[in-house]
């Protein structure tokens, strides 16, 4: 059943060819394969659910995104293991992606929140969360 999942999502981006590059690599490592292409736009998709990317017009391109405002603040994508989350770190370091919070990396969400944030091309908070362990502490207390 597909109730209540997300369909797709539909991200604005100011350069779709850097955009194209760092999201379509990204997906392609989480399990996603090219859906659509269009002048102008590009789509993955996972199962039921799929992501574009459409190139904003450059009337609107002199107001700059950024995640605190009202609106998107990041996408969160599950990874499958805390290996998961350190060889995708290791890519993307090796691609000059920039690793947020890396003082607190890979906890920078709590010690039960094992991920990495990083910035897609406009600055977009992207994270990939590895599963929680077995007999975690918030584990036990859901039980």
């Amino acid at each position: 059943m597909t109730k209540g999942l997300l369909h797709h999502i539909e991200l604005y981006v100011s350069n779709l060819e850097q955009s194209v590059t760092f999201w379509g690599w990204l997906l392609e490592e989480l399990g996603y394969e090219p859906f659509q292409k269009w002048d102008g736009g590009q789509s993955w998709k996972l199962e039921n659910t799929y992501i574009v990317f459409v190139q904003a017009e450059e009337r609107f391109l002199d107001i700059a995104y950024h995640r605190c405002r009202v609106g998107l603040n990041h996408l969160a994508f599950h990874a499958t293991s805390r290996e998961h989350v350190d060889n995708m770190t290791k890519k993307l370091e090796e691609r000059g992606v920039k690793i947020l919070y890396k003082k607190q990396h890979p906890f920078a969400g709590g010690q039960q929140h094992y991920a990495v944030y990083f910035e897609d091309p406009d600055r977009m908070k992207v994270e990939l969360v590895a599963p929680e362990l077995q007999g975690s502490v918030v584990e036990k207390t859901q039980k």
